[in-house]
C-alpha cells in the first residue's frame, strides 16, 4: 500500500482534490490500489446481505469509497472501510460520517493486509468501534474482533462453509460460502 509522508490533517485535505481514494492515518496518507474482483465480489455479496438484513432497521450500511472520520480532541483520522455499518446517524452529513461506527469492515487485498491487521485495527479499538471483521477472499474466511474493555477479544473465526453470527445483531446469520461464491 504506497505512503506518503506524514502531513497535518489540513495538509491532506488540501492534496485531496483527485480521484484518487485516500486515507489519513496517524498522520500518514495512505494510498488505496484498485481492489481486485475477488474483493469487489466479496464486498458486494456482504453488502446485500447487510442490505436485506438491515431493511427497515436503525442502522445503516455504506460501502466504499465512503469517508469515515475519526476525530477526539486530539486527532483527527479518514478511513475508507469497505463496508461501515452506522447505527448512531447523528454523524452522518452531505459527503461523509463524522464519528464511531458500530461495526467496521475490511476485506483484505495483499497490499492493505499488514495495514489492515495493525494500523486499522489498532486505530478502530482506540476509538471504540465495537466490532471489527476481518475478511479474506484468498482463505475464504472472516474473523470478528469484539470490543471488551477497551481492547479487541480473541477474533472468531469462520471459514468458507460456516454461518457468521455477530455478538451485536444477534440474529443476524450470513453463510460464509455465499460471500465467496
Amino acid at each position: 500500500m504506497p505512503k506518503i509522508k506524514n502531513v497535518t490533517y489540513e495538509e491532506f485535505l488540501k492534496m485531496d482534490n483527485s480521484d484518487d481514494r485516500l486515507e489519513y492515518i496517524n498522520g500518514e496518507v495512505y494510498l488505496q490500489s484498485a481492489p481486485s474482483v475477488e474483493h469487489q465480489s466479496a464486498v458486494t455479496n456482504l453488502s446485500t446481505e447487510f442490505g436485506i438484513y438491515l431493511k427497515g432497521k436503525k442502522c445503516r450500511h455504506f460501502v466504499e469509497p465512503f469517508d469515515v472520520v475519526l476525530q477526539d480532541k486530539k486527532e483527527k483520522h479518514r478511513v475508507q472501510p469497505d463496508i461501515t455499518i452506522i447505527c448512531d446517524k447523528s454523524g452522518l452529513n452531505e459527503n461523509n460520517y463524522t464519528g464511531v461506527p458500530t461495526i467496521a469492515i475490511e476485506v483484505l487485498s495483499p497490499s492493505t493486509s499488514s495495514k489492515d491487521y495493525i494500523i486499522k485495527m489498532d486505530l478502530y479499538m482506540r476509538f471504540g468501534i465495537q466490532e471489527y471483521w476481518i475478511v479474506s477472499p484468498k482463505n475464504k474466511s472472516l474473523e470478528i474482533f469484539t470490543l471488551e474493555n477497551g481492547i479487541y477479544s480473541e477474533p472468531v473465526v469462520y471459514s468458507k462453509n460456516d454461518t457468521v453470527k455477530s455478538s451485536i445483531f444477534t440474529d443476524l446469520s450470513i453463510l460464509l460460502k455465499d460471500i465467496f461464491s
